[in-house]
């Protein structure tokens, strides 16, 4: 018989955790197969890990394990991956804004018609702010013309996946990491389950503006060198347009017309010095990462589980 196994990312869900277990026991029920739970908790400060700890005393196919600080989402989903051994890996929020009884579905397209994947993607965002929505869409459609990953819009981290496709997933260990960008680039046969918006159980979202902000100008540098092109590509315009400002100064002082020297000199210089700074902060974002990524810190460190 195949096992599922599905990692369960928490961060201070004590409101959320005994409703998902209670809303995937139905689901669970109706699969022919064994299943595995591998909650992660991510340094929660409320009652979380308690309340894990309960339900895995009344269940042994509750798996848990809790790190001994808050490492963000992206570790927790890695750490789960890592520790999951069920032949087919599923990846829910506890939220319940991933519907269980799409886990159905996935599961038959796996099975049934032969996809590596089935992730799930939502078509309308109501319920989020207006402008959050809107960035968001932006951030799809820039990645997706300057990345080499295929990064679908709406996509959720919702998806169920065969082991060979999470086998690779773990292959990349990169410790700043962008799972949306991961599970596009390794490639693999990807059905798609489109769904509405589900707001949430209970309890309110971990993730501000600040933060989505933070995590989508990530995955753009962690998929995409396009930023550290677009240094030479203002560069080029720089010279351009002073070569240009140059040329009118030189015809203006043919034809006799004076021209405030200061205010001349004060705009190209302004011009060039901005372009060039904004160029070094594109290049110090990458420079970041490597120096990140050469210091070879563990991901997440794990202070207990089952």
């Amino acid at each position: 018989m195949k096992k599922i196994s599905i990692v369960v990312p928490c961060y201070n869900e004590e409101a959320c955790v005994k409703l998902y277990y209670s809303k995937m026991q139905e689901i669970v029920n109706k699969l022919n197969t064994e299943f595995e739970y591998v909650f992660v908790n991510d340094g929660s400060k409320d009652k979380t890990l308690d309340i894990i700890k309960e339900l895995a005393k009344t269940d042994s196919n509750i798996k848990y394990i809790s790190f001994s600080r808050n490492f963000g989402k992206e570790a927790a989903l890695y750490a789960g991956l890592c520790n999951a051994t069920g032949d087919f890996v599923g990846v829910m929020d506890v939220d319940l804004q991933d519907p269980p009884e799409l886990l159905l579905e996935m599961y038959d397209g796996i099975v049934n018609e032969g996809y590596d994947c089935v992730a799930s993607r939502r078509v309308t965002r109501k319920g989020e702010p207006i402008i959050r929505s809107a960035f968001a869409r932006l951030f799809y459609k820039i990645i997706n013309r300057i990345s080499d990953a295929e990064i679908t819009d709406g996509a959720r981290d919702f998806r169920l996946m065969t082991r060979p496709m999470v086998d690779a997933v773990i292959q990349l260990a990169e410790r700043d990491r962008f799972s949306k960008g991961i599970f596009g680039w390794v490639g693999f046969n990807i059905k798609w389950l489109e769904y509405e918006n589900v707001d949430r159980a209970a309890g309110k979202s971990k993730w501000s503006f600040r933060s989505l902000t933070k995590y989508a100008i990530g995955g753009i540098e962690d998929f995409s060198s396009t930023p550290l092109k677009v240094n030479l590509f203002f560069s080029s315009l720089t010279l351009i347009a002073t070569i240009v400002l140059a040329t009118f100064m030189i015809v203006y002082a043919i034809i006799g017309k004076n021209i405030p020297l200061l205010m001349s000199l004060s705009s190209v210089i302004c011009l060039v010095s901005t372009l060039i700074l904004y160029g070094m902060a594109i290049i110090s974002a990458y420079i970041k990462k490597i120096y990140k990524e050469s210091k070879g810190r563990p991901v997440y460190i794990i202070k207990e589980k089952n």
